[in-house]
């Protein structure tokens, strides 16, 4: 399922239009891109939690010239999925 595809379940869905879900996807979007450059998470309950983890510097290897490099620590976005979609799925 792509964006598009997403913004028309939204809008037959609520029965609004697809502006105006697309809109409220692009707001939702922004408030979880917010709360996780803060250092937060969202959790949305039933669904998940997505977090910012952090990826420790490690050595590591240029795969053309195999000579090693550093790669540097890093935060990377998480999720974990909460109880009713995991229970959703099996």
């Amino acid at each position: 399922m792509n964006k598009t595809e997403i913004i028309d379940h939204i809008a037959g869905s609520a029965d609004i239009s697809k502006a105006a879900a697309g809109r409220a996807l692009e707001a939702t979007v922004a408030a979880i891109k917010t709360a996780m450059r803060k250092g937060g998470s969202v959790t949305l309950v039933g669904f998940g939690t997505f977090y910012v983890g952090k990826r420790a510097a490690r050595a590591g290897r240029n795969p053309r010239t195999g000579a090693a490099i550093k790669i540097k620590a890093a935060k990377v976005p998480k999720f974990r999925a909460g109880k009713a979609l995991k229970d959703a799925l099996n």
